[in-house]
């Protein structure tokens, strides 16, 4: 988590232009599934393990010093340097009402924190959310670090697109913390998410929404990962 905090502060005092993916198992089968959201991952400035299955094939793989940099843990620690540093920061998605509650509980946790816009999209295809109107918008609010909350890889593909249009130095895509931070949904126990549990929580309370990518995608990862460490099918990452 340091790592990512010094990486992102680095890029916003540079004036740099990068984007963060948080990268769960889901988002690796998407890679899977399509060339151009393996391209965005592979062209992002930093992409994270997101999930502790993802830090535990790490650690199996020779890579101890991998820990998990999960989206609401990011968030929370950014804003909080963010409070000392004065690093301003425009939130875009979530459902009607959450990106502006987001706002106000940041405000409120952080004291000093400089928010500089919310936008909360209308559901609708990414055609019509990437366009010059919105990236007009977000620059005449000035912030360095852009906050996205969509699904994935709607939020991955909309910072690729978006990139050069926006004159901020981050952007980060975090899905869900959105919606915890901001209060709209309940987060699993801490002892769930430490443990590797969580997707059996938000399954339970979002079965409808949820049930592909943990009854389909995880079980699939694993089959996958099984023929790689065996050695009898090689992966390719570009």
């Amino acid at each position: 988590m340091n790592k990512a905090l010094e990486q992102i502060d680095e890029w916003v005092c540079n004036g740099e232009r990068r984007y963060v993916c948080v990268c769960p198992v889901h988002s690796i089968m998407e890679c899977r599934r399509s060339a151009e959201v393996r391209h965005v991952f592979n062209s992002a400035g930093m992409v994270t393990p997101d999930g502790m299955p993802l830090v535990w094939v790490a650690h199996a793989s020779g890579h101890p010093e991998v820990s998990r940099v999960y989206g609401p843990d990011l968030m929370l620690a950014e804003l909080t340097a963010s409070a000392r540093t004065g690093h301003r920061h425009f939130f875009y998605g979530g459902g009607h009402g959450v990106a502006q509650r987001l706002a106000e509980r940041m405000k409120a946790r952080f004291p000093g924190l400089a928010i500089a816009g919310v936008y909360e999209p209308p559901y609708a295809p990414l055609d019509r959310l990437c366009t010059d109107e919105m990236a007009s918008i977000i620059n005449a609010a000035q912030p360095d670090v852009v906050w996205i909350g969509m699904s994935s890889p709607k939020q991955d593909r909309w910072m690729a697109r978006m990139r050069d249009r926006l004159d901020a130095a981050v952007l980060i895509a975090v899905g869900a913390a959105f919606d915890f931070h901001s209060g709209a949904v309940k987060q699993a126990p801490v002892w769930m998410q430490r443990s590797g549990l969580e997707w059996v929580y938000r399954l339970a309370t979002d079965p409808r929404r949820l049930w592909r990518r943990y009854l389909v995608d995880n079980p699939w990862f694993l089959w996958e990962l099984g023929l790689q460490r065996t050695g009898l099918k090689k992966f390719e990452l570009a």
